[in-house]
């Protein structure tokens, strides 16, 4: 796989990453929450080509199978929960789960990198190289979410609480393609 192919790749993988770092910005961007969701965004990006290089065919049908319904009713509890607590404002707008820590950040981190276990397996199948390119899909990946929570948060200060809403929405429409595949 080329240069160009492999940034292509990386920036396909990273959309994900991308729409849900835009949805997160918009409630949770401080410098500690930018990195915590970039880094493991990245590093998962990063690790789950190689984890699908090696575990093979059967991991990757198990977790295709059933991340996406995990994946998808997390989202739609956290998106639900900011959109719901953007509307009500007041004290129980700080009360809203941060969902750059804990079990929420790792199965935002499967579930934003599970079209990358199946890449790794692919290249695997087809001989390729990989640590190359599963470095240039991590790195991209950690980019594309701090750019895009930042982007969050900015339209978050000119938008107030409205833009909670559409963050919400985002991780809601997100949960919902995992399901379509």
């Amino acid at each position: 796989m080329s240069v160009w192919e492999t940034l292509l790749v990386a920036v396909a993988l990273g959309c994900d990453a991308f729409a849900v770092g835009l949805g997160v910005g918009t409630r949770f961007c401080t410098p500690r929450h930018i990195f915590r969701l970039s880094f493991h965004f990245g590093f998962f990006q990063f690790a789950m080509p190689l984890i699908g290089w090696v575990l093979g065919t059967t991991l990757v049908e198990t977790a295709r199978t059933w991340g996406p319904w995990v994946a998808c009713a997390i989202l739609l509890f956290i998106g639900s929960k900011m959109a719901y607590e953007s509307l009500r404002g007041g004290e129980e707008e700080e009360a809203c789960a941060d969902p750059t820590r804990g079990t929420s950040l790792v199965v935002l981190s499967v579930a934003t990198s599970l079209d990358a276990l199946g890449v790794g397996f692919s290249l695997g199948l087809l001989g390729r190289r990989l640590l190359g390119a599963a470095v240039c899909i991590g790195v991209t990946a950690g980019l594309m979410t701090w750019a895009a929570m930042r982007i969050g948060d900015r339209l978050s200060a000119l938008w107030g609480r409205r833009m909670g809403v559409v963050g919400g929405g985002i991780l809601i429409l997100i949960a919902f393609k995992l399901l379509k595949g």
